[in-house]
């Protein structure tokens, strides 16, 4: 058998063989090679030998570029495997779904084409693009208030604005409220701020924003958009103080849970939308990524601080890269250890393609004989001046650590990302810091501002902390608040560069140039650490 290693530099496995070893032989028959039928550039999956009619990219969110990723009808077929059990599994939990519709607020992409002429788009765009979305057989329990029109709108306002309207006119049949992740079901939210002013004239009148111009999306709404004063004043009389505390539950009534992604960084947008909800359940139901569609859980109604997915076999080859190992030797899926942390490791179907993807899982059990796991953090680095190294998990922790400052002045952490400053010396670790102050009479001060950089200094790493007490060499900690929506603005400028808004995660740490000058132009007050943080040379490793 040939000798499994990590490539060092690389985010995917390398195959090693011997000098003259047979699989060198096979992979040398086996390249992809491009081929022209009906005009249309194909490649040959080398594993499966299936023709590649169009590849998919990851947005690279985490990592900052995009990645190019094969993929074929049958992983479609996969996927649509997944998702057909979801709501079985959510039905032992929450009876009574197929009364009922679900308000989803979903988005596609524009395609692109690869130099080579190959068709690329974000696996969620392939996948609402697809038969098996568009032409699926009628389900009670998978029945959305968006009509496939407004979902399939590339254009995000209209797309928006058509899905939100659909949402209030059937307001009274919705039963669940969702988005791929927290942060897409908060943009919405924050679109109906902006926006209800306009939505409550086209209920009220029966006609369409004439900003919404796709023509499947206004011929759609044509059928559905009827006048209807009485809706239009409800929703008024809701929006018009802008009080949205509990906004969701006050406007959907009958929604029983949010189904969004709240583990890892998205962990942070608990509070707001628990604020937005009035205390809702928030259900993670599946386990994905643009490489792969992993698996489900099992226990969609648990807390999100307990949430483990069951990964599926079939989805693809599973392999994982023990953390706490002097060795590269990787494990089989069959034999990870109950208790230990991994770095997951993937083959997809799609040919000879193996994925590091830099997930750090942690085994919590088994269901029957199929491990289950937490998703612990990304094994990426964000900040670092100098020897010190701050991961997201680390400076997630921190934030929530120095957010419990701010409750008694009724104030949030709406959202937030970092930067290592280097220009001075010593370099220190910026915070950028957007808030939601529900009492402006009583606002946080600079003096708890200033104790909020303290406060999340506190809980990092003793290289850190050994770095500003004993060595020197960074400096204190500084908050920068942003004016409110700067966030959005930044959403706005990575999907004004291609990201896809379903897909789109907030950088927890910057250095691009646009968004650093976009973030400084958006600052409202400036806060730093006003003293050393905890450390003592017994804590020294």
């Amino acid at each position: 058998m040939p000798r499994l290693s990590i490539s060092n530099g690389s985010s995917l496995m390398e195959l090693r063989t011997g000098k003259h070893s047979s699989l060198e032989s096979l992979l040398s028959l086996m390249k992809i090679y491009s081929l022209r039928f009906n005009a249309s550039p194909m490649v040959i999956s080398p594993l499966s030998f299936q023709l590649i009619p169009f590849q998919s990219f990851s947005l690279g969110t985490s990592a900052g570029e995009r990645k190019l990723m094969p993929t074929i009808h049958e992983e479609m077929d996969r996927r649509q495997l997944l998702y057909s059990l979801l709501m079985p599994v959510m039905n032992l939990y929450v009876p009574g779904l197929d009364k009922g519709k679900g308000l989803y607020f979903l988005f596609v992409k524009a395609e692109t084409k690869t130099p080579g002429g190959l068709l690329a788009r974000p696996v969620l765009t392939s996948y609402y693009n697809s038969d098996h979305f568009k032409t699926r057989p009628y389900d009670p329990f998978n029945v959305y208030t968006s009509p496939n029109e407004a979902i399939l709108c590339v254009d995000s306002f209209q797309s928006m604005y058509a899905q939100m309207l659909c949402g209030l006119i059937m307001r009274n049949e919705v039963l669940r409220v969702g988005a791929v992740f927290a942060s897409g079901l908060l943009r919405a939210i924050h679109f109906l701020q902006n926006n209800w002013k306009q939505l409550a004239h086209d209920i009220a009148t029966g006609t369409l924003n004439p900003k919404i111009t796709d023509a499947p999306v206004r011929e759609c709404m044509r059928k559905i958009l009827k006048p209807n004063p009485e809706l239009a004043q409800f929703v008024t009389m809701e929006c018009y103080e802008e009080n949205w505390e509990c906004i969701i539950k006050r406007i959907w009534p009958r929604t029983k849970y949010l189904d969004v992604i709240v583990t890892g960084a998205m962990a942070q947008y608990i509070p707001t939308l628990e604020y937005y909800s009035g205390g809702l359940p928030m259900a993670c139901t599946m386990y994905a990524s643009s490489e792969c569609y992993f698996g489900l859980n099992l226990n969609p109604m648990c807390k999100p601080s307990e949430v483990t997915y069951t990964i599926m076999p079939n989805m693809a080859y599973f392999e994982f890269l023990p953390r706490e190992s002097s060795t590269s030797c990787l494990v089989d899926l069959a034999d990870v250890e109950v208790g230990k942390e991994y770095e997951l490791i993937l083959t997809t179907y799609a040919g000879l393609c193996r994925y590091r993807v830099g997930d750090i899982l942690r085994v919590t059990g088994f269901h029957n004989a199929a491990p289950q796991f937490r998703f612990i953090r990304r094994k990426n680095v964000l900040l670092s001046i100098e020897s010190d190294k701050t991961d997201e998990a680390e400076l997630q922790n921190a934030i929530e650590n120095a957010s419990l400052l701010l409750k008694e002045f009724n104030t949030s952490v709406v959202e937030y990302t970092s930067y290592a400053d280097t220009k001075q010396i010593p370099g220190h670790y910026v915070i950028y810091w957007e808030l939601l102050v529900k009492d402006s009479a009583n606002a946080p001060t600079d003096d708890v501002l200033n104790r909020c950089c303290l406060q999340i200094e506190e809980p990092l790493n003793s290289v850190y902390r050994q770095s500003r007490v004993a060595d020197n060499s960074t400096g204190p900690l500084e908050i920068r608040v942003v004016e409110n929506g700067t966030f959005e603005e930044l959403m706005d400028y990575a999907i004004s560069r291609g990201a896809s808004i379903n897909q789109y995660e907030v950088p927890r740490c910057v250095s691009f140039t646009p968004i650093m000058e976009l973030l400084n132009s958006r600052v409202v007050s400036k806060h730093f650490s006003p003293d050393l943080p905890h450390w003592t040379p017994e804590r020294r490793r």
